[in-house]
C-alpha cells in the first residue's frame, strides 16, 4: 500500500478493466451499425437470378414467376401459335423488335431461345398494368382491324394489346413490345431469370 492510502495495483486492475468494458461497449455498439450498411437478404434477394422448373409447363400454358418483384411470364407456346406470328407483322407497331428493350441474343419473330417457349416481363409498357394471357383464338372483342385474335395478352387498363410474342399492335396506348429481361436455361427444363444466356 503506498502512503497516501490508495492501493495502486487496485488502481491498475479498476482501470484497465474498465477500459476493457467500454471497448467492448464500442464494438457491441458498432458491429451492428457497420453491418446495417449491407444489403439485407431480400435486397439480395431482389436482384439475385430466379430459377423455375418448365418441365412440366404444358403446350399452350403459361406461368408466372417474380423476378426483381415483377411478374415474368413463361409460355409454352403452341406449334400452331408460332406459325400464325409471322402472319400478324402488318398489324404491329414494331413486328421485328427494332426498338424493344430485349437481350441482343433475342432475336426473330418468336422473341425467344427456345421457339415454344416465350420470356416476357408481365408489365404493359404503357403504364406499367398487369396484360391478362388471352390464348383464346377468335375472341371477338380482341380483334384487331378487323383480323381475328390468334392469340396473345391484353392491358385490362388502357386496352393495349400483344401477340403471342409479346410484340405490341397498332392502334393501342402501348408504345413498344413488352419487355424480355436476360434469361439462360440449365439444361433443357430449369429457366433461369437474371442471367445473360451468352455469359452463362
Amino acid at each position: 500500500m503506498s502512503s497516501d492510502g490508495v492501493n495502486s495495483g487496485r488502481r491498475k486492475f479498476l482501470t484497465a478493466a474498465t477500459s476493457l468494458v467500454g471497448v467492448a461497449g464500442v464494438v457491441g455498439v458498432a458491429v451492428p451499425f457497420v453491418g446495417s450498411w449491407n444489403p439485407s437478404a431480400k435486397a439480395k434477394a431482389a436482384g439475385a437470378p430466379v430459377k423455375a422448373d418448365v418441365s412440366k409447363l404444358e403446350p399452350g400454358q403459361m406461368v408466372v414467376v417474380e423476378w426483381r418483384g415483377k411478374p415474368v411470364y413463361v409460355v409454352n407456346r403452341t406449334e400452331s401459335q408460332l406459325e400464325e406470328l409471322p402472319k400478324l407483322n402488318d398489324l404491329l407497331k414494331d413486328p421485328d423488335s427494332l426498338i424493344s428493350d430485349q437481350p441482343a441474343y433475342i432475336k426473330g419473330t418468336d422473341r425467344s431461345i427456345k421457339p415454344n417457349l416465350l420470356v416476357i416481363v408481365g408489365l404493359c409498357t404503357h403504364l406499367g398494368c398487369a396484360p391478362k394471357f388471352r390464348p383464346d383464338v377468335g375472341a371477338p372483342e380482341l380483334s384487331v382491324g378487323g383480323t381475328e385474335w390468334e392469340g396473345g395478352f391484353f392491358c385490362p387498363c388502357h386496352g393495349s394489346k400483344f401477340d403471342l410474342s409479346g410484340r405490341v399492335y397498332e392502334g393501342v396506348p402501348a408504345s413498344s413490345n413488352l419487355v424480355v429481361p436476360p434469361y439462360t436455361f440449365e439444361g433443357d427444363d430449369v429457366l433461369v431469370i437474371g442471367v445473360d444466356w451468352e455469359a452463362a
